[in-house]
Protein backbone atom coordinates (compact mmCIF):
# COMPACT_ATOMS: atom_id res chain seq x y z
CA UNK A 1 0.00 0.00 0.00
CA UNK A 2 1.34 3.41 -0.95
CA UNK A 3 1.78 5.51 2.18
CA UNK A 4 2.59 8.81 0.47
CA UNK A 5 0.01 11.60 0.18
CA UNK A 6 -3.73 11.09 -0.07
CA UNK A 7 -4.70 7.67 1.28
CA UNK A 8 -8.06 6.11 0.38
CA UNK A 9 -7.85 3.58 3.24
CA UNK A 10 -7.29 6.21 5.92
CA UNK A 11 -9.55 8.87 4.37
CA UNK A 12 -12.84 7.22 5.37
CA UNK A 13 -14.06 9.45 8.23
CA UNK A 14 -14.19 6.75 10.90
CA UNK A 15 -10.76 5.36 9.98
CA UNK A 16 -9.33 8.89 9.92
CA UNK A 17 -10.66 9.46 13.44
CA UNK A 18 -9.30 6.10 14.63
CA UNK A 19 -5.86 6.94 13.27
CA UNK A 20 -5.98 10.40 14.85
CA UNK A 21 -6.76 8.88 18.26
CA UNK A 22 -3.99 6.32 17.92
CA UNK A 23 -1.46 8.89 16.68
CA UNK A 24 -2.15 11.00 19.76
CA UNK A 25 -2.35 8.31 22.42
CA UNK A 26 -0.31 5.37 21.17
CA UNK A 27 -1.92 2.08 22.18
CA UNK A 28 -5.61 2.27 23.10
CA UNK A 29 -8.08 -0.28 24.40
CA UNK A 30 -10.77 -1.27 21.89
CA UNK A 31 -13.52 -0.17 24.30
CA UNK A 32 -12.00 3.27 24.72
CA UNK A 33 -11.96 3.78 20.95
CA UNK A 34 -15.54 2.48 20.71
CA UNK A 35 -16.75 4.92 23.36
CA UNK A 36 -14.72 7.89 22.09
CA UNK A 37 -16.15 7.52 18.58
CA UNK A 38 -19.62 6.29 19.63
CA UNK A 39 -19.40 3.16 17.49
CA UNK A 40 -20.80 -0.32 17.84
CA UNK A 41 -18.37 -3.20 18.31
CA UNK A 42 -19.12 -4.52 14.83
CA UNK A 43 -18.57 -1.19 13.06
CA UNK A 44 -15.30 -0.57 14.90
CA UNK A 45 -14.15 -4.13 14.20
CA UNK A 46 -14.79 -3.71 10.47
CA UNK A 47 -12.79 -0.48 10.30
CA UNK A 48 -9.94 -1.97 12.32
CA UNK A 49 -9.88 -4.98 10.02
CA UNK A 50 -9.42 -2.70 6.98
CA UNK A 51 -6.61 -0.83 8.75
CA UNK A 52 -5.02 -4.10 9.89
CA UNK A 53 -5.14 -5.58 6.38
CA UNK A 54 -3.32 -2.47 5.15
CA UNK A 55 -0.70 -3.04 7.91
CA UNK A 56 -1.59 0.32 9.45
CA UNK A 57 -2.66 -0.98 12.87
CA UNK A 58 -1.69 -3.86 15.10
CA UNK A 59 -4.10 -5.51 17.50
CA UNK A 60 -2.89 -7.12 20.72
CA UNK A 61 -5.06 -9.31 22.91
CA UNK A 62 -4.57 -9.94 26.60
CA UNK A 63 -6.44 -10.63 29.79
CA UNK A 64 -7.35 -8.08 32.44
CA UNK A 65 -9.16 -9.43 35.51
CA UNK A 66 -10.02 -12.62 33.59
CA UNK A 67 -11.59 -10.63 30.74
CA UNK A 68 -10.07 -10.62 27.29
CA UNK A 69 -9.10 -7.16 26.09
CA UNK A 70 -7.91 -5.90 22.73
CA UNK A 71 -5.48 -3.04 22.40
CA UNK A 72 -4.85 -1.22 19.14
CA UNK A 73 -1.85 0.77 18.00
CA UNK A 74 -0.61 2.33 14.79
CA UNK A 75 2.28 0.53 13.13
CA UNK A 76 5.24 2.54 11.84
CA UNK A 77 3.73 2.25 8.35
CA UNK A 78 0.36 3.39 9.69
CA UNK A 79 1.85 6.39 11.47
CA UNK A 80 3.73 7.38 8.31
CA UNK A 81 0.62 6.94 6.14
CA UNK A 82 -1.51 8.96 8.57
CA UNK A 83 0.99 11.84 8.72
CA UNK A 84 1.33 11.86 4.92
CA UNK A 85 -2.46 11.86 4.52
CA UNK A 86 -2.93 14.73 6.98
CA UNK A 87 -0.16 16.69 5.22
CA UNK A 88 -1.92 16.14 1.89
CA UNK A 89 -5.27 17.27 3.35
CA UNK A 90 -3.57 20.42 4.64
CA UNK A 91 -2.06 21.03 1.20
CA UNK A 92 -5.46 20.61 -0.44
CA UNK A 93 -7.11 22.90 2.10
CA UNK A 94 -4.40 25.53 1.65
CA UNK A 95 -4.94 25.52 -2.11
CA UNK A 96 -8.57 26.46 -1.47
CA UNK A 97 -7.31 29.78 -0.07
CA UNK A 98 -6.56 30.77 -3.66
CA UNK A 99 -10.13 30.21 -4.87
CA UNK A 100 -12.41 33.21 -5.42
CA UNK A 101 -14.91 33.71 -2.60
Amino acid sequence: MDSGGFNEVIHAPTRLRICALLAEAGEIDFGVIREALALSDSVLSKHLKVLEQASYVQLRKGAVNTRTRTWVRLTAAGAHAFRAHVDELRRIAASADHLPA
